[in-house]
């Protein structure tokens, strides 16, 4: 089922680029045919993100790498990769103090939170951390060379191992992040509001004119 998931999203990505470049050879996007066009862009979207998750389900080494470049591109989308990337910072810091005051070992903790950040960029940042701890190198400065956690970690990782209060410290980081999450998603969706509004309006302004325009050429070349 999955090689024909796989097969069948590949050979559907073909045929729309085909398709696609018909329907530029013929110019079939002009007048009367507009709303036809914006309705094969919207399907050419959900074709290539079929096509994305064909490339998932196997699981194989291409899957993995179509993972990462996905969820790295999912980090830098204006206005949503900023917020995905504090909720998974946050995610990591009270789940990685929760098992450090429980006592279990920092190697243990991080590896256990590898399958809790959801984002295999920064899972694989989190082996490579766990593998430095055991090579002998403090916390700060593992996850300094790693150079995938911002300033406010790594500062808040060297106060927590200096005054012996990790746990501490990455719940203060917990916190900040859920503060400026909430906060960020409030300001994007003052943003959103009034530009849907926007879009909205384009889209039914655009449709009335494409089935008013013909009944208004046809009502002004009648004789009467």
């Amino acid at each position: 089922i999955r090689g024909l998931h796989h097969w069948g999203a590949t050979l559907m990505v073909i045929l729309v680029v085909l398709h696609m470049l018909r329907t530029f050879v013929y110019a079939s996007y002009k007048y009367p045919r507009e709303v036809t066009w914006v309705t094969g862009v919207l399907l050419l979207l959900v074709t290539l993100g079929m096509g994305f998750t064909g490339y998932l389900l196997p699981w194989n080494q291409r899957a993995y790498w179509a993972t990462t470049v996905g969820t790295s591109i999912a980090g830098t989308v204006p206005f949503v990769g900023p917020i995905l990337r504090k909720i998974i910072l946050s995610r990591f810091a009270s789940v990685f103090a929760m098992m450090y005051a429980s006592g279990i070992a920092i190697i243990d903790a991080i590896r256990a939170t590898e399958d809790v950040v959801g984002n295999t960029v920064i899972e694989g940042g989190l082996k490579h951390a766990g593998q430095l701890i055991a090579e002998g190198q403090n916390v700060t400065v593992a996850f300094q060379n790693i150079g995938l956690f911002p300033p406010l970690v790594v500062r808040m990782l060297r106060v927590g191992e200096n005054t012996g209060a990790l746990d501490t410290a990455l719940l203060n980081v917990a916190y900040f992040y859920n503060r400026d999450v909430k906060e960020s998603i409030e300001k994007v969706q003052a943003m959103i509001e009034p530009a849907m509004t926007l879009i909205l309006g384009t889209i039914l302004g655009w449709v009335m004119l494409s089935v008013l325009g013909p009944i208004y050429d046809v009502i002004t070349k009648l004789k009467i």
